[in-house]
């Protein structure tokens, strides 16, 4: 049979098994964010979030960006591989892979960091990653001035958009924690 302490330490543990707290939780820290619904869809997308706090959430939307820094170099460095006869084209592409796992390092960091509380590095970190991508928007823009325009590739506006905007959320928590 239980102590009576047990049962007490039982009744006082519950809210932060139930499924209202870790509601509460997420709704509390995506409020604070630019992109209240992605971070929502993003924290609950894992099974992780129902134990979370502001820092594990942090923690799930880093590692989404990583995984998105990590997709996006990978299908940079296909679109370069498949470019072989286009040299100029197949030389931004290729760049542009550079910088996305330059984010995804970045991000890598920003997790590191993020585990050991050091929250000011998890910061810069997560905001350099942010930042990385842009840089292959305005590699395609500066080749607007060449004889050939070449315009941004739409896949490649996407993916930028979602990293900066998981970039901004996860630095937004960052933010509350430090």
């Amino acid at each position: 049979m239980a102590s009576v302490s047990d049962s007490w330490l039982l009744i006082l543990l519950l809210p932060f098994f139930s499924p209202s707290f870790s509601t509460d939780v997420i709704e509390s820290t995506c409020n604070s964010t630019s992109y209240h619904d992605l971070c929502v869809a993003a924290v609950t997308s894992t099974g992780a979030a129902r134990s979370s706090d502001a820092r594990g959430i942090s923690a799930i939307v880093l590692s989404l960006a990583l995984t998105n820094a990590t997709n996006s170099s990978a299908y940079a460095a296909r679109m370069a591989s498949a470019l072989a006869s286009a040299p100029a084209l197949r030389s931004l592409f290729h760049a542009c892979a550079e910088k996305y796992a330059a984010a995804g390092e970045a991000l890598r960091w920003a997790l590191k960091e993020l585990r050991v509380e050091s929250y000011d590095y998890a910061f810069v970190h997560a905001s350099a990653a942010a930042e990385y991508p842009t840089a292959c928007r305005v590699l395609f823009g500066q080749r607007k001035n060449a004889s050939t325009a070449v315009l941004y590739p739409p896949e490649l506006v996407r993916r930028e958009e979602d990293l900066r905007r998981l970039c901004t959320v996860a630095v937004e928590i960052i933010s509350l924690l430090g």
